[in-house]
């Protein structure tokens, strides 16, 4: 795969039938770089501006009539550094074309305001991230367009039966936000398209371990502020598009509304993402070693992690993704009151009460009663807890969570 060069600067990637070849550790770490050969430094520039400047007005006109990022003429279209960023993005995506957003619930609203307008019908999990629940409830339901939350775990025959005449967007989220509910995502794939719509995905879980256009995504959403920047100061969020008539559709929208991202945090996420692959492995081994430690710990009915042989969709996971996150759930008991729940979190030491993830340090927030459910699929029979570990050594976090587990009782 290629991408189109916009300047000399940005015309990076090797040749293609090289790169191709290339495994994924080496093709992050040399997307979005000036070529090997080149002289000068590792790391692209930052490149900060707002206005652009033209030799004459007929070179500023015909760059006016040229599509978004092939020809700069103004700040908010980005620079050498945002477009560094997208290819490494789609790269890692597997993608046609990204768009880098400002934070990653821009990244989620703009494809869905892209596709629905007044009098159209959208599909969302019930799982789904608060804030896109928000959108869809508040925004969305004022300007005229109707969402219906599903159970996650619906399938392809489920699907169709939901799929309306004015359906235009099927939305999903793989795992789930809290609960971490595996999607069959070909399956509800076939069903949307079937019918003309389009499926747009949260993939932030999934990053590098599954490959959203091999199973039929048309939008893959990231949260760029978890493990692409990995160290918890940067805010930024992706959309990478399955063909170029769909980037030109969110490209579009997110013109129209001004969005934009600061070339330093784009700089940021590209220097977290050269690092991203040791990061993964990395918590993708710790988190699978903490949650069989916690899946033996009496206090713990059920750990939610798609890895798990437990989880009731691991043959899905096992299906359709290459690894896991350091991301999961568990349950607890259900002797235990969500007071005793709260004690829990508030007696961890290491284990911050934070509501990102994705980055170096180890977190822990409540689920039960600060999520919302209309389908009826919240209900896990105990208390929930969201976990998300980090880089800290594993003996040490178990150590935490044994001295909290202690607390409920």
């Amino acid at each position: 795969m290629g991408f189109p060069p916009r300047n000399p600067e940005s015309d990076r990637l090797m040749p293609d039938d090289h790169h191709k070849k290339l495994r994924p550790a080496t093709r992050i770490g040399h997307v979005g770089r000036p070529p090997v050969k080149s002289h000068g430094f590792v790391n692209p520039g930052v490149h900060r501006g707002s206005t652009v400047l033209f030799p004459d007005v007929e070179a500023r006109q015909a760059g006016a009539q040229k599509r978004f990022d092939q020809y700069m003429t103004y700040g908010t279209q980005g620079g050498p550094t945002h477009y560094a960023l997208e290819d490494a993005i789609a790269e890692v995506e597997g993608g046609t074309r990204c768009v880098i957003f400002g934070t990653g619930l821009a990244a989620v609203a703009m494809p869905l305001l892209a596709y629905l307008k007044a009098g159209d019908h959208c599909l969302m999990p019930d799982s789904v991230y608060g804030p896109a629940r928000n959108l869809a409830t508040t925004l969305m339901a004022g300007w005229g367009i109707e969402t219906t939350f599903y159970d996650p775990c619906v399938d392809e025959a489920g699907m169709r039966a939901l799929i309306r005449p004015n359906t235009k967007v099927v939305y999903a989220e793989s795992p789930g936000s809290h609960t971490f509910e595996v999607q069959d995502i070909p399956g509800i794939a076939r069903a949307a398209h079937a019918a003309g719509a389009k499926v747009l995905m949260d993939n932030t879980w999934g990053i590098h371990h599954f490959q959203p256009f091999q199973h039929g995504v048309d939008v893959s959403i990231q949260a760029l502020t978890k493990y692409v920047g990995g160290h918890s100061d940067v805010l930024l969020g992706s959309a990478t598009t399955a063909s170029e008539e769909d980037y030109l559709k969110v490209r579009s929208a997110a013109s129209i509304l001004g969005q934009f991202a600061s070339a330093d945090d784009c700089w940021l996420a590209l220097r977290g993402l050269r690092t991203m692959m040791l990061r993964l492995k990395h918590q993708e081994a710790a988190g699978l070693e903490m949650a069989r430690w916690l899946e033996a710990q009496p206090q713990v009915k059920q750990v939610l992690h798609p890895a798990l042989p437990s989880h009731p969709q691991h043959a899905l996971w096992k299906r359709d993704f290459t690894g896991a996150c350091s991301l999961f759930g568990i349950v607890l008991q259900p002797r235990y009151e969500q007071a005793a729940m709260l004690r829990f979190v508030n007696a961890l030491e290491l284990f911050g009460i934070g509501a990102s993830w994705g980055g170096f340090e180890s977190l822990a927030i409540p689920t039960t009663g600060f999520v919302t459910r209309t389908a009826g699929t919240g209900d896990f029979g105990g208390p929930t807890v969201r976990i998300h570990i980090g880089l800290e050594d594993t003996e040490d976090l178990k150590a935490d969570l044994a001295q909290a587990l202690r607390v409920l009782n």
